[in-house]
């Protein structure tokens, strides 16, 4: 079964900063350290990619409650 890391977007963040747009969230089944919270979407895909990990972007509800199927899964 290949590893998961959970990643969603930043909330405090403008449309035209060139700052990393995305939050790193947790990781499960996968033995890596990560060192920096804010990553490009290029780099979650090539760290995904280099360990054999699945990425699962989490989207956050505009009222602020969670549900089931709104998480999608990037294989």
């Amino acid at each position: 079964m290949a590893g998961k890391i959970f990643y969603r977007e930043r909330h405090k963040i403008g449309e035209k900063e060139r700052k990393p747009r995305f939050k790193l969230v947790a990781v499960a089944d996968v033995n890596i350290n990560f060192y920096a919270d804010h990553l490009r979407k290029k780099e979650l895909e090539e760290i995904a990619a280099s360990v054999g990990a699945d990425l699962v972007l989490l989207k956050a509800p505009k009222d602020g409650k969670a549900k089931e199927d709104e998480i999608e899964v990037k294989e």
